[in-house]
């Protein structure tokens, strides 16, 4: 089935489905078609988007899930330290208290600050909702 964007001598646009292009041609030329508006019968194929299917790209799709992986071991593996990250990394780097794997939260300027003073971090990417 074939469907097409047609339009009257007069104008009017409107759908109709056809068995393939032969179909549409015979019918047309033998006055068949009729404008639902105006009853003309002067009809042609207007002009229409095509309609093409698309591949699924499921690459995104694996992306989100091999991040949501990363960040599920990631939280499995560390100790949450919240807003005190910078403090605790410092503490660690400075001998002050035992090394261990820890996430948390910094701003911009301590996560840099962090990195300009030898500390090494990582920044672990949010995850993408659901729906995006």
């Amino acid at each position: 089935m074939i469907r097409y964007s047609l339009i009257c001598d007069a104008g009017h646009s409107f759908d109709s489905w056809f068995r393939d292009c032969a179909s549409f041609e015979k019918q047309a030329a033998e006055g068949r078609i009729a404008c639902p508006f105006c009853e003309s019968t002067k009809i042609a194929r207007d002009v229409m988007a095509p309609n093409v299917a698309k591949q699924r790209d499921d690459s995104a799709r694996d992306l989100r899930m091999k991040l949501r992986e990363l960040h599920d071991t990631v939280v499995a593996n560390t100790e949450d330290v919240g807003d005190r990250f910078p403090e605790e990394a410092r503490a660690m780097e400075d001998g002050e208290t035992e090394r261990r794997a820890i996430r948390g939260r910094a701003t911009f300027e301590e996560a840099k600050a962090l990195l300009e003073e030898g500390i090494e971090i990582l920044p672990l990417p949010g995850l993408p909702s659901d729906g995006n």
